[in-house]
């Protein structure tokens, strides 16, 4: 095109330079020499001030916003504009279509779930999302230009970032967003440019801890009764015959005791399993409702011994949708904790009735309560406010917490009221949409 049209411009010179020549050579025959000389002189200036005209309207275009459309002009220079104006046209799809690019770019650069930073030479912010704005303080409109080490200056940060070595990732806690745990990589590209990567790890260190708290607490828990059951044994074993039957049933029925201690627990760690790995819900089934709650009653009394006095008011009776198996261990969980945490002569109280939020089944107690301070972690797993007397009194520390999942499953909650010294109600709350009142028969 470029050729074709430099072809075209050589052309049309020539061309209006021979038709120049023709006119003075006609006026000079015609009016003599000096009159040739003057209209050729008077064409080339109007040939001039024609060139200077479109040279200034294209100067002029070019100060213009981009976009603007070309003068329009004739001859020559509409030859010119026009392939300028082509190019013009290009030029502004391949902008279009960059400057698109650059925003889905940083769209998807925003959609990422971790924090990116694009750092300059001198570790200046280029630019950075909005996950990096919260975990390292920033503002974008604010701080775009200043040296990132100005703005987060945690010795470790710093120091990784002015290092050579960036295989390994920088684990580091930020002070400027809530003690976060970050994971940081500096990925080098270009002229001395940084891609910084952080993700926010805080809360898998808290499943680490959680997991690793959870190994020493099931360790702890069965290698106390292990030992009782070891001991027992060895005892046994090593003097069986200086031991009369009845001192050896003694020591069987404490070991029993503790291998049922153990049960207790391997049970319990199978049930919070199932729950909290999401396995497949149970079947549900329409229960009676004072039929289940007369086999909890039934449970507290069996760990109560005759020791507290436990009294069941149903209020409605009625069916309740669910499963049989995970709500019998639920409510009995609260009845037996009640009777665990209950001086002996003590009262416990079972409740079923309507309340504003649905069904509601409540257990109060007027044992040794519970400080506010522990009663948001009471579902945590092996979680206790007193070790030594949860220890004693058989519990495994994961009740509440299967509790916590058998209501979430059922679509309800669990509620704690407490005070120490003045009892506790603990109240399991389900929809009504899962309960049907008995019509009298």
């Amino acid at each position: 095109m470029f050729i074709r049209s430099t072809g075209y411009i050589w052309i049309w010179g020539a061309t209006a330079l021979i038709l120049l020549g023709i006119i003075a050579l006609g006026v000079g025959l015609a009016a003599g020499p000096v009159w040739a000389l003057s209209v050729f002189a008077a064409a080339l200036l109007g040939l001039a001030v024609y060139h200077l005209a479109n040279m200034w309207a294209l100067v002029d275009w070019t100060r213009k916003p981009l976009g603007t459309p070309l003068p329009l002009a004739g001859g020559l220079w509409d030859l010119v504009f026009s392939d300028l104006s082509r190019r013009s046209r290009i030029s502004e799809a391949q902008r279009r279509h960059l400057s698109s690019a650059l925003d889905q770019f940083r769209s998807a650069s925003q959609a990422m779930p971790d924090g990116v930073v694009y750092l300059s030479a001198g570790d200046a912010i280029e630019w950075a999302n909005h996950q990096a704005e919260r975990q390292f303080g920033l503002d974008a409109s604010r701080d775009l230009g200043a040296p990132i080490t100005n703005l987060v200056r945690e010795p470790a940060f710093v120091a990784f970032l002015k290092s050579d070595h960036h295989a390994q990732p920088l684990l580091f806690q930020s002070t400027r967003h809530s003690r976060a745990t970050l994971q940081i990589q500096v990925i080098p590209y270009g002229d001395n440019q940084k891609l910084l990567l952080s993700r926010d790890i805080t809360q898998l260190e808290r499943l680490e801890k959680m997991r690793s708290d959870f190994v020493a607490n099931v360790s702890h828990e069965l290698r106390t009764p292990l030992t009782v059951v070891r001991g027992f044994l060895e005892t046994v074993e090593d003097g069986i015959e200086d031991y009369e039957p009845d001192q050896i049933r003694h020591f069987l029925a404490m070991a029993s005791d503790q291998t049922q201690r153990m049960q207790r627990l391997i049970d319990d760690l199978l049930s919070l399993s199932a729950l909290e790995t999401g396995a497949p819900e149970p079947d549900e089934e329409d229960i009676v409702i004072s039929e289940l709650l007369a086999e909890v009653r039934q449970d507290a009394e069996l760990i109560s011994r005759g020791r507290h006095r436990i009294e069941l008011d149903i209020q409605q009776d009625g069916l309740l949708r669910g499963s049989h198996k995970e709500l019998r261990s639920a409510f009995a969980n609260l009845a037996t904790n009640a009777v665990r945490y209950t001086p002996e002569g003590g009262q416990i109280r079972l409740t079923w009735r309507p309340v504003a939020e649905g069904m509601a089944f409540i257990v109060q107690d007027n044992g040794i309560g519970i400080a506010q301070e522990h009663i948001l972690r009471l579902t945590e797993r092996f979680y206790r406010v007193d070790r030594g007397r949860s220890r004693e009194s058989g519990g495994t520390g994961l009740g509440l917490a299967i509790v916590k999942h058998v209501l979430s499953r059922h679509h309800g909650a669990l509620r704690v009221d407490s005070m120490p010294g003045r009892g506790s109600t603990f109240t399991a709350l389900l929809p009504t949409k899962r309960f049907m009142a008995m019509t009298p028969s």
